[in-house]
């Protein structure tokens, strides 16, 4: 957790899709503020700083509301299905110190043996982290994993003081040779069908000259 994560957010006091249309034309995102047996408190937040900051999954935001700290985690982000303009933000209060459940992205580095692959089955894995230092990622090395090789969740080197939620036999990584695809009898007989056609021609120009 960094000083960048400040962002000034305002109370908001008028509600609905015609209101928050208002809010987005000035720059503004509508946001909703719930947790730790609070009542929910509604806010708006400046568009273009949030934008940037929450481009990172779970991303925490120290909100000044009022000349007071509030941390939260970005739970739900709305967006626009065409413009993907951010509509909407649900927060969740977190406390320092305090354990939250995240969804962490999988990230694949290194290369497998020569002519292999490896294709990524979990795109996510659940952690239980401190609130205030969830991990961007987890990373997997599949550096000179041979064909037939498998890494599962409990294979994943987890950060300082994270503990894995998600099932631990499940799927990571699975890493093979690619079948060479098999056009068939009819698609090979087509090709050759073509291939002779091409010739017939070939011959009928020479013979033309």
């Amino acid at each position: 957790m960094d000083e960048d994560n400040k962002i000034d957010a305002e109370v908001r006091e008028t509600f609905g899709k015609g209101a928050a249309r208002k809010l987005r034309a000035v720059g503004k995102i509508p946001a909703v503020i719930y947790g730790h047996g609070t009542d929910p408190q509604h806010v708006t937040l400046p568009a273009h700083e949030t934008g940037l900051l929450i481009r990172k999954a779970n991303a925490v935001l120290d909100l000044q509301i009022a000349g007071k700290s509030q941390l939260t985690l970005v739970k739900d982000v709305q967006k626009d299905p065409v413009h993907q303009i951010i509509e909407h933000l649900d927060l969740i209060i977190v406390k320092r110190g305090e354990k939250v459940q995240v969804e962490v992205p999988v990230h694949v580095e290194g290369e497998t043996a020569p002519g292999t692959i490896a294709d990524l089955d979990s795109h996510t894995l659940l952690l239980e982290v401190e609130a205030t230092h969830i991990p961007e990622n987890v990373v997997v090395s599949v550096e000179g994993l041979e064909d037939g090789a498998q890494l599962h969740a409990k294979d994943v080197a987890l950060p300082k003081g994270a503990t894995l939620i998600s099932d631990e036999d499940a799927l990571v990584v699975n890493v093979h040779t690619p079948q060479k695809v098999d056009l068939g009898e009819e698609a090979a007989a087509e090709a050759a069908e073509a291939e002779a056609a091409t010739a017939a021609e070939e011959t009928a120009e020479e013979s033309a000259e």
